[in-house]
């Protein structure tokens, strides 16, 4: 029995964004995306959730209000 590890892909507003390094963790991912996308730092994290023999993880807005 051979073990392949699962690749990561991650999504925020409806673009997939490729996995800078499958050994950062979840918060060392979201800071190199947040320098591209700037709402990533302080959106939730939800997943992952498996698809075929990707964990797929979605960056979601933060919803709030001002003021």
């Amino acid at each position: 029995m051979k073990s392949t590890p699962m690749r990561r892909e991650f999504s925020f507003a409806g673009l997939k964004l490729p996995d800078p390094s499958p050994l950062m963790s979840l918060e060392d991912v979201r800071g190199v995306l947040a320098m591209q996308y700037p709402e990533i730092a302080t959106a939730v994290i939800s997943g992952p959730e498996p698809v075929g023999d990707t964990m797929k993880y979605t960056f979601e807005r933060a919803i709030g209000s001002k003021g």
